[in-house]
């Protein structure tokens, strides 16, 4: 892991297109602003992991129960 110490408003770059600013400290905690292209995610760890887990359970689910879903979905959809 590299570690870097940074003042406010000193940045880092990654790549070419990705622009890391240290905007704010107060207490301990930091605010970063992050510049990167659009089609770059940029995601918390936490919430990165908790949307692997999320698609890691709906991967679990067989085509049947799929199939069973999609068409409840379609018969409540039509009732409408």
């Amino acid at each position: 892991m590299l570690v870097l110490s940074r003042k406010i408003n000193q940045s880092i770059i990654i790549g070419d297109d990705i622009e890391i600013m240290l905007v704010d400290i107060r207490g301990d905690q930091i605010k970063l602003g992050i510049n990167a292209p659009k089609n770059v995610k940029i995601f918390r760890k936490e919430v990165y992991e908790d949307i692997e887990n999320q698609n890691l359970e709906a991967s679990k689910y067989t085509s049947k129960e799929i199939d069973v879903l999609a068409s409840f979905i379609k018969n409540k959809l039509g009732k409408k």
